[in-house]
């Protein structure tokens, strides 16, 4: 069992008391509010160059230069910038052998007094671990979930003093700094749903696993990241954009699976209102089938999105395993049209009322849920190797209960036949495919896409035995070319490695 680790007003006297910690704070929306917990502990000469607001957006313009939006990431960064070389321009001379400085900055959208505002934030700090190291960095998004304005003021206060201690006594336990965030706070007060580390302190840190312990430990439902491994926001990332998610365990990536989600890519794009520049395409995992096997196998974990970041596929980890939460929580981010793609097997499975006995309205309630905003679903069809029959929307065996339901959501198009699909993939498997990997039978590259057969040879996945490069065989012709990665607005995205700062 860990230590217990100490209240807020605790932490921030020990980081008050460190004599090597020197720095500013820059807060923008929601007062001073992580500040003034170092005043208030005392001891704050010692730690605090300079404490400001640029609250007006003229004046915050003049300082950190002009930004379409405040409450984004730009905004958090040209703070640490400025903040961070003014401290290290004016004070590295006199006391730079003793001294390890850091720039703290946050910017914030609480909630407004008629309540109609998102109510989320930027938080951030640049640092040195040791006096005259090189810098690293911590950058987390909030959502702040109290109804009150000075409830969100205090929680943002408390996370703010998490990130500072965590950053200067726990930089070197990247796990025990995320599960700190949250310390004298809950998780019904403040979600964390992007936090990313980069710089010296952080070299050896892996921002997909990151990720992951966001989601695992509580402290937001998703994450997400892109092909390059580059953490997301998924906010900025769906807001008012069209999105195709394809649900899965991708152990490995196969054809079906390409195959799946281009052919839903070509029914999604041809509805009303969507331009299919702007579509945002998601492979889904959820935490319960990353769980399938008791605890997490991070190696397992990251195989599962290197194969995926080969095909170009932005990864959105999630804790929905029902269908109408994860429905729900896309709709958080957009109006727009939202498709989710999935074969037969797993419609016959969304019929199974047993996965609703926790709704008062059971299957009816969820199906209200998932279908309220407009989604649509995309079929792929199920072969049976047997018969040579392929089962449909047309076909499907529902309960006799509900075929009257399902025939409805069929008839409204709210359940749509994919029809574009490459019969050659039909048979593939996912778990045969598995199988044949760790029994070292050949034939499962002829299953998967040239550049997913080539990087599991290269790197041992699954229980693969590694092929030299020079040695890989030659692989049959498939129809399954890489899907282009999604197009992103480079100011969304964050350093690719941890081992940078912009």
């Amino acid at each position: 069992m860990g230590l217990e680790r100490p209240n807020t007003e605790r932490k921030a006297l020990d980081v008050n008391l460190d004599a090597r910690r020197y720095g500013s704070f820059a807060e923008i929306g929601a007062g001073q509010e992580v500040v003034r917990w170092f005043f208030r502990v005392g001891a704050a000469a010692g730690t605090i160059a300079k404490s400001m607001s640029a609250y007006d957006m003229s004046v915050s313009d003049a300082i950190y230069g002009q930004c379409e939006r405040y409450v984004c990431r730009k905004r958090l960064e040209d703070m640490l910038d400025h903040e961070h070389s003014l401290n290290l321009e004016r004070l590295r001379e006199s006391r730079g052998d003793t001294t390890a400085f850091f720039a703290f900055a946050d910017t914030v959208s609480a909630r407004n007094f008629h309540g109609t505002n998102d109510c989320h934030g930027w938080m951030g700090i640049r640092f040195q671990a040791h006096p005259r190291d090189q810098d690293s960095q911590i950058i987390i998004h909030v959502r702040m979930l109290d109804t009150e304005n000075a409830l969100q003021q205090e929680a943002l206060g408390i996370v703010g003093v998490n990130l500072l201690y965590g950053a200067f006594f726990l930089n070197h336990e990247p796990d025990q700094l995320i599960e700190s965030l949250l310390d004298n706070l809950s998780t019904r007060r403040i979600e964390i749903d992007m936090i990313e580390f980069s710089g010296i302190a952080f070299r050896h840190v892996d921002n997909r696993v990151m990720s992951l312990r966001l989601v695992q430990l509580g402290l937001s439902s998703a994450a997400m990241f892109s092909a390059d491994g580059e953490v997301l926001q998924p906010s900025e990332v769906l807001y008012k954009k069209p999105i195709l998610v394809e649900r899965g365990s991708f152990r490995p990536l196969t054809n079906v699976n390409v195959d799946m989600l281009q052919a839903a890519q070509q029914k999604f794009h041809l509805q009303e209102d969507i331009d299919p520049d702007e579509v945002v395409t998601l492979a889904e995992i959820t935490m319960r089938n990353l769980q399938a096997n008791g605890n997490i196998d991070l190696r397992d974990f990251l195989a599962r999105v290197d194969v995926l970041a080969a095909c170009g596929m932005t990864v959105l980890i999630s804790d929905y395993f029902e269908y109408y939460r994860l429905a729900a929580y896309l709709a958080r981010y957009t109006k727009k049209k939202i498709g989710i793609t999935m074969g037969a097997a797993s419609l016959i499975e969304l019929f199974d009322d047993k996965y609703y006995t926790k709704l008062e309205g059971g299957i009816l309630e969820s199906f209200g849920r998932l279908f309220k905003n407009d989604l649509k679903l995309y079929i792929y069809p199920l072969l049976d190797r047997t018969s040579g029959e392929l089962t449909t929307i047309d076909n499907l065996k529902v309960a006799s209960e509900l075929r009257t339901l399902y025939r409805y959501l069929v008839d409204k198009g709210c359940i749509e036949q994919l029809d574009t699909f490459d019969p050659a993939h039909l048979s593939t498997f996912s778990r045969e495919v598995l199988q044949q990997i760790q029994d070292n039978n050949p034939e499962w590259v002829q299953h998967v896409p040239p550049a997913v057969a080539e990087l599991i040879q290269q790197r041992g996945f699954f229980g693969c035995r590694r092929t030299p490069k020079a040695n890989l065989p030659k692989r049959a012709a498939i129809n399954s070319a890489p899907l282009a990665p999604l197009p992103i607005d480079q100011g969304m995205l964050v350093p690719s490695h941890a081992g940078s700062i912009n």
